[in-house]
């Protein structure tokens, strides 16, 4: 007999347990730690894991350092049966924030959030909006699900979550051209919005049951309703998204945050 699954809170609990370790480990403070990924993105299987990303800063004194740029700045821990847990420095968060990167918004947006500091998501929010530029988020999302057609979607039989990792960049893009901001975690929103009822809506519903009914690594034939409409967004963005460029604020203002999250110590 296979043993049970474990509740929610006791995977929670674990998850906050394993924060607060690496923050004994590493001497530091996590500012905000969430899920990504599938769980984040509404589509997880029984057997997903829990990909748990974090922001973390260290003590004052280590920002002051003549070998600053040549110390790590990330946090990666083994992967630990479902568990895959990682974060970035502080300093890395900010500037990658500064160049509009995608995941980092999409972590600060997350459904699920497993610990954050006192004000620091409010703090987040108020810069966000000016530092998400919709031109390179779209490319991002036109590069995965680029990558991602050519590497999974051209068998006779694929793996069915590889869809959703085209589908879900392709909606991103609609998104982000047709002006609605910062693109939401959660790909039911995606589709709700942006996918009329029909076939290829019929089609995703579908694939989303096999999904979450199924296990992680499933197989099954080509759905030829999605592959359809995959290739014909994949044509029409052929040139790149439908978008121009935007103002950017520079660094100062992400400087000026930088500093307010600095601790005395840890």
């Amino acid at each position: 007999m296979n043993d049970p699954e474990p509740s929610s809170d006791s995977i929670t609990a674990t998850i906050l347990q394993r924060l607060a370790a690496i923050e004994r480990t590493h001497t530091v403070r996590i500012l905000y730690a969430c899920e990504s990924g599938s769980r984040a993105w509404g589509f997880a299987s029984p057997d997903s894991d829990y990909d748990v990303r974090f922001i973390y800063v260290r003590p004052r004194d280590e920002y002051l350092c003549i070998d600053l740029e040549r110390r790590r700045d990330v946090i990666e821990c083994p992967i630990e049966g479902v568990f895959d847990i990682n974060g970035w420095d502080w300093r890395k968060a900010l500037q990658l924030m500064c160049k509009g990167n995608p995941p980092l918004f999409e972590w600060l947006h997350s459904p699920i959030v497993y610990r954050a500091q006192p004000g620091f998501s409010q703090a987040m929010q108020t810069v966000t909006p000016h530092y998400y530029v919709p031109l390179p988020c779209a490319w991002h999302y036109l590069h995965m699900a680029r990558g991602n057609n050519r590497e999974y979607l051209h068998g006779e039989r694929v793996r069915l979550k590889k869809y959703l990792y085209v589908l879900r960049p392709l909606l991103a893009v609609n998104w982000l051209e047709s002006g609605r901001g910062v693109v939401p975690m959660r790909f039911r929103d995606l589709v709700e919005i942006l996918i009329p009822s029909g076939a290829l809506r019929d089609a995703i519903d579908r694939l989303l049951q096999l999904k979450q009914a199924g296990e992680e690594a499933a197989w099954g034939p080509r759905l030829p309703a999605l592959n359809d409409w995959i290739e014909a967004e994949l044509a029409r963005l052929a040139q790149g998204p439908a978008l121009g460029s935007a103002d950017h604020p520079g660094p100062e203002p992400l400087n000026a945050l930088f500093r307010v999250w600095l601790p005395e110590a840890v």
